[in-house]
């Protein structure tokens, strides 16, 4: 989360929204008893990335720095 933020944010910002996201997890597993954490895993929102929407993203942002692009699916 850390690494996402502090690109937008700085890295002040980033830290302290990354505490404040800790300490909400803590408040909410101290809050319910019967609450479990769950990792979701280091990869979970790289497998979330919509791969249409991101090669377009990436397509326009070449295209909008003067480079002609052809897209042709790897082998």
């Amino acid at each position: 989360r850390y690494r996402r933020l502090v690109t937008r944010r700085g890295k002040r910002k980033a830290l302290v929204a990354v505490a404040r996201s800790i300490l909400v997890i803590i408040w909410h597993l101290l809050a319910d008893p019967t609450a479990r954490y769950h990792d979701l895993g280091a990869d979970f929102h790289d497998r979330r990335i919509n791969t249409t929407r991101r090669t377009n993203s990436l397509v326009r942002q070449l295209e909008s720095l003067g480079h002609t692009v052809t897209l042709q699916p790897a082998t």
